[in-house]
């Protein structure tokens, strides 16, 4: 009787855990992992007659990785600031990704788009490093780097397709002002004829208050000369993207990141850090001057192009609060101000249209062509 008790403990335990798994795997785990709303699974099913990519990206690249071992995830550079847990091995922070590789990164439309690098790990074709002109410089955030569409229709390639002139893209996903900056003095080319500054206004002064508490960020701020030479260090930033992916999908913290986050949000972890928005709105400025005094020591035009976010054209009563200030320091600065919201989208019966489902933060393939045309008129006066 007792050996019975004691199986029948056991069979009861084992079937309450397996219960208690399921429950968890199918209410918490299953959703993290696939954070689509279903509507959106079902139109873009009726659009295109294809099944929405749900994979997460770590599924994506272990997928690539059995066909191709030449295959990476894009790791942002704000990754370096907000995983305190990491620590960079080399004494260098990273503005790209690795080179000449294949480089998957992220899905808001039904696939995951997915880019080969150049030999400095930024999204362009390699030729366009050798152009003896370069017509356009990009500096910016995921909408500059090419978040979520394929070339050609990111804004750098729409830009050489409507000026059939070479454009360098150095934007990434996650930047702020201080890393755009940072990015400009280190890869500024003296044959580069106009630079277009992308600020998006959702998190651009945001994510400056994170790049100020940053050691090596904060000398360019204070320090115009000041430069980690990272042109010529391409194997190390190779090796610390590689092995920043290493760490992060590590198979012992992947189910605990799945669950935290999810991986639609390209590595984000929670970030508490408070910073006074007057001091950074004048760290902001000392940016753009800096920026603006390169742009005349190389003799190139110098664009600020400033970016809607989707909340502006979903909530009744949007305010921005920095939009006046943002823009009163670039008129100051005598910089160029394109501003994108009036140019493309108050012209639009359904601005969300220009949004993937309506819902996803960066913009629609119309969206981004649009935008593009936009620039090119204003940039071509």
């Amino acid at each position: 009787m007792k050996l019975f008790k004691t199986y029948f403990i056991i069979v009861f335990c084992s079937l309450v855990f397996s219960i208690f798994a399921f429950v968890i795997y199918k209410f918490i785990i299953e959703p993290k992992l696939n954070p689509y709303p279903k509507v959106v699974l079902e139109e873009y099913k009726n659009k295109t007659g294809m099944d929405f990519d749900k994979r997460p990206r770590f599924k994506v690249y272990e997928d690539l990785l059995e066909y191709d071992s030449n295959v990476i995830v894009s790791i942002p550079p704000e990754s370096y600031l907000i995983n305190k847990s990491y620590k960079i091995k080399n004494k260098i922070f990273p503005f790209s990704g690795a080179s000449n590789t294949l480089t998957i990164n992220c899905n808001e439309n039904g696939y995951y788009s997915k880019y080969q690098s150049d030999r400095y790990g930024f999204n362009n074709p390699d030729s366009e490093w050798d152009k003896k002109e370069i017509e356009y410089m990009l500096l910016g955030d995921s909408f500059a780097h090419g978040f979520c569409v394929n070339r050609p229709n990111d804004i750098a390639s729409l830009l050489r397709n409507l000026s059939k002139k070479s454009v360098l893209n150095l934007g990434y996903a996650g930047n702020g002002p201080l890393i755009e900056y940072a990015t400009l003095k280190e890869y500024i080319k003296p044959n580069v004829k106009k630079i277009i500054w992308f600020y998006y206004e959702g998190n651009d002064i945001k994510d400056l208050g994170k790049e100020v508490n940053s050691e090596i960020l904060i000398k360019y701020l204070n320090n115009y000369d000041f430069t980690q030479n990272l042109k010529n260090k391409q194997n190390e930033i190779d090796f610390t993207v590689k092995d920043y992916l290493s760490y992060h999908y590590n198979k012992s913290i992947r189910l605990y990141l799945s669950l935290k986050k999810g991986f639609a949000n390209y590595f984000k972890e929670n970030n508490n850090e408070k910073n006074d928005t007057s001091e950074l709105l004048k760290n902001f400025y000392k940016i753009m001057k800096f920026t603006k005094r390169i742009s005349l020591e190389n003799n190139s035009e110098l664009f600020f192009v400033y970016l809607p976010e989707i909340k502006r054209y979903k909530q009744d009563n949007y305010k921005n609060d920095n939009y006046t200030q943002i823009k009163k320091i670039v008129k100051n600065l005598d910089i160029a101000f394109i501003d994108i919201n009036k140019e493309v989208f108050q012209n639009e019966t359904s601005p969300l249209e220009l949004f993937p489902f309506k819902i996803f933060p960066h913009y629609t393939i119309e969206g981004y062509k649009k935008v593009t045309k936009s620039i090119f008129n204003f940039a071509s006066k």
